[in-house]
């Protein structure tokens, strides 16, 4: 990631030197520590490129932007921690609008040394992009845009007003209030967003992922952890290997699917499709669904609908089918059980009408049909082996 730092000619160099103020090396318990620290001025964009350590950048009502390295060698002798302060070249220059601050070893690659950057700039930045080789990120209170990667670190936004692309190898991240399209990824670690105002892209490896609030549609994948949503405007996609997927108030369409686990959607203003190798599925509040699992459950509440209507599927491989439907919904239902043998339809609608096929010595078919309001969209229900009850909602 960091293999093209800035080569710094002597004119940059003399800048950086003044720019900066290095420390004395300092004995802190049992560490060796050196402080680097500065300002730059005059940029509008500023890019931290580091290979060690955590970073921090802080958003706020200063005029320039202000930096303090704190670095930390763990060897025994000062000779030998003076030795490493020396190897890990810092460097803080401005190159056109953007204010560089980078930091790289000039030799080898001591494992006893740490790094943390701070640094305070304006709310006004344009841009801020960090590179830190495996150090968590943590950044607040910008305007502008903000792209992030560690190798493997933790990442914690919030307070930020432009678009954002975030990236870590395996951390977790934590997302505040975001104020226009959100974009992260992280090898395996946990993701929770809290309000995104912007579209929402959020992907893992195999942590969970918790959505608070979306207003512009969401896509959340993850390899194996669980999905939850409290509330999103617009088309909601989430998919996991094997994790359950709860969503809440959803104001568009919804896809949902897992290798394994069960689905539950609180309510949709567009059509949904679920889909599970196994777990239970409950969907309420919907004005049309295509459902398959394959031992499991189902559970729909169907509304009605002043957008465009489609007809909807419900099938499971074991298990009972309960549809409510409220009395003013015009639809027409088609109902069947496969291997009936010790299982029923029930209807709380007279215009549904239930009948039965086979004899006592093959597999019994039974299903119901009718039209409700004088019909409308298609309501498929079929399950091999289980129950089938239709009712009436409240």
């Amino acid at each position: 990631m960091l293999k093209n730092l800035p080569k710094l000619g002597p004119l940059l160099l003399l800048a950086t030197l003044c720019a900066a103020h290095e420390g004395a090396v300092q004995k802190e318990g049992n560490n060796w520590t050196n402080v680097v620290s500065g300002s730059l001025s005059g940029v509008r964009n500023l890019h931290i490129k580091v290979q060690v350590g955590a970073v921090r950048v802080e958003g706020g009502s200063s005029q320039g932007i202000a930096y303090v390295i704190r670095n930390k060698s763990y060897e025994s002798s000062e000779d030998r921690a003076r030795r490493q302060f020396d190897s890990y070249k810092v460097s803080a220059y401005t190159r056109g609008d953007t204010a560089w601050i980078v930091g790289e070893w000039g030799g080898g690659r001591p494992h006893k040394f740490s790094s943390d950057v701070t640094v305070t700039v304006p709310r006004e930045m344009d841009l801020v992009k960090i590179e830190t080789e495996g150090g968590s990120i943590v950044t607040t209170g910008i305007s502008g845009r903000l792209e992030a990667e560690s190798g493997g670190g933790t990442i914690h936004l919030d307070d930020i007003g432009g678009a954002i692309s975030a990236e870590t190898g395996g951390g977790a991240i934590d997302v505040g209030n975001v104020g226009a399209d959100l974009t992260v990824r992280t090898g395996g670690g946990t993701i929770h967003i809290g309000s995104a105002k912007g579209k929402v892209i959020a992907e893992s490896g195999g942590g969970n992922l918790v959505l608070i609030s979306g207003s512009q549609g969401a896509s959340l994948q993850t390899g194996g952890g669980s999905i939850h949503v409290d509330k999103c405007t617009g088309q909601v996609k989430a998919e996991t290997g094997g994790g359950s997927i709860d969503l809440g108030e959803i104001g568009g369409s919804a896809t949902m699917e897992t290798g394994g686990g069960s689905l539950k959607i609180n309510s949709a203003a567009g059509p949904v499709k679920a889909e599970t190798g196994g777990g239970s599925i409950e969907l309420y509040g919907i004005p049309a669904a295509h459902v398959e699992t394959g031992a499991g459950a189902i559970t729909a509440k169907f509304i009605s609908s002043t957008g465009e209507r489609t007809d909807s599927v419900l099938e499971t491989g074991v298990g009972d089918i309960t549809v409510y439907l409220v009395p003013n919904i015009n639809i027409t239902v088609r109902a069947s059980i496969e291997a009936a043998n010790g299982h029923h339809i029930q209807s709380d609608f007279p215009e549904i009408k239930v009948s039965s096929e086979g004899g006592q010595w093959g597999p019994k078919l039974v299903s119901a049909e009718g039209k409700l309001n004088g019909g409308g969209p298609v309501l498929k229900v079929r399950t091999t082996m289980g129950n089938i009850y239709i009712r009436r909602a409240q």
